[in-house]
């Protein structure tokens, strides 16, 4: 059965028509049935994608698990502006963590939930993870590997806005390539961030055979709300990463983040997709192939490749990695995904569990 049965669009725009569904299967931003765990009255910037992102995501996870969930977050835009000294944002039990090592505190929260559900004989608390890119695939990169190696019972969400936006827009191992940043500036023949640096996080954590792995966007919500409750039916390490645009970080209008979200996937620049124990099962199709152009010109990050001094070769090598991607993961037609390193099999990972 398609994991994808709404395919009602309004005609050159991005948004879902709510209108043409049923009342049962429209989406709302809020009523008395969500839990509503990112609450009103935090400080993010008009636009932000990650709040949007963080809300969808959250939500899901209390609902998969009926409100047993518990969150590790990692230093970052999305603790600074929902947790101001002495208010929160938050409606459930969260914990700030250090920059580096929200995967290790989220594993020690997901084994005293055992030993404690074990002891009293209630429901099993789960635990969600969540950081920046930042802390992700830099700071903390050693500590989640680690909560994969070992196949914790964590989900860790990852929510990539490619940079650390928080600290004044520096450059990331998530950074693209060509992007300006304040530690990548318009300097030398080819300005911008180097090509050939960086990591593809959930390749990487494919190749360690965890049970669920995931891509997202706050372009598709729905699609986001059900690969974190799919995420919550496993046991053992999972993880998601989802692209939430940054309008200041990106130099962005606050107005186009999901239609950036949008374009960065239908370019091919991100590709979506599902794995389960090393093995791609599911690839989101591009609906239309959109120009790299068009998602580029939209932010001035990427300004100093277009206009009179272009750098007409980066731009050239940028349209390259999406057609690799569209190559690799299928994203066009019929055609089937690269085969990815070999799985790991399910009862291997569950016998560590």
């Amino acid at each position: 059965m398609s994991e994808h049965q709404i395919k009602f669009y309004q005609t050159g725009t991005f948004t879902v028509g709510n209108r043409l569904l049923d009342p049962s299967q429209r989406s709302g931003q809020a009523n008395i049935e969500r839990f509503n765990s990112l609450n009103s009255g935090h400080r993010a910037c008009q636009g932000c994608g990650e709040a949007l992102g963080a809300r969808y995501t959250v939500d899901a996870a209390m609902k998969a698990t009926d409100g047993n969930l518990i969150a590790a977050n990692a230093t970052g835009c999305l603790e600074v502006f929902s947790t101001p000294y002495p208010e929160t944002s938050w409606q459930l039990p969260w914990f700030h963590s250090l920059f580096g090592n929200t995967a290790a505190v989220g594993t020690g929260m997901a084994a005293a939930m055992r030993v404690k559900a074990k002891k009293n004989g209630g429901p099993l608390v789960r635990v969600l993870a969540q950081g920046g890119d930042g802390g992700t695939t830099d700071i903390g990169f050693g500590c989640l590997s680690g909560m994969f190696e070992r196949n914790d019972d964590v989900l860790y969400v990852c929510y990539d806005n490619e940079g650390y936006m928080n600290t004044g827009v520096q450059r990331s191992s998530a950074t693209p390539p060509a992007v300006r940043t304040a530690t990548t500036q318009i300097v030398g023949s080819h300005p911008g961030n180097a090509f050939g640096q960086g990591k593809e996080v959930p390749l990487i954590a494919m190749a360690h055979g965890i049970p669920y792995v995931a891509t997202a966007s706050i372009a598709d919500l729905r699609d986001l709300e059900r690969k974190v409750k799919k995420a919550m039916t496993f046991h053992g390490a999972r993880y998601i990463h989802v692209l939430v645009p940054c309008p200041l970080g990106w130099g962005a209008a606050s107005k186009d983040t999901v239609k950036l979200a949008r374009l960065a996937q239908e370019s091919g620049l991100f590709p979506v997709f599902e794995a389960e124990y090393g093995e791609i099962t599911n690839v989101t199709k591009i609906r239309k192939l959109a120009p790299v152009e068009d998602y580029m010109k939209l932010q001035k990050r990427y300004a100093h490749l277009f206009g009179p001094k272009a750098d007409q070769s980066a731009l050239i090598r940028i349209k390259a990695i999406a057609e690799r991607n569209i190559r690799r993961f299928g994203l066009l037609g019929d055609e089937r995904s690269e085969p990815m390193p070999p799985a790991v099999q399910a009862d291997e990972r569950a016998d560590r569990l």
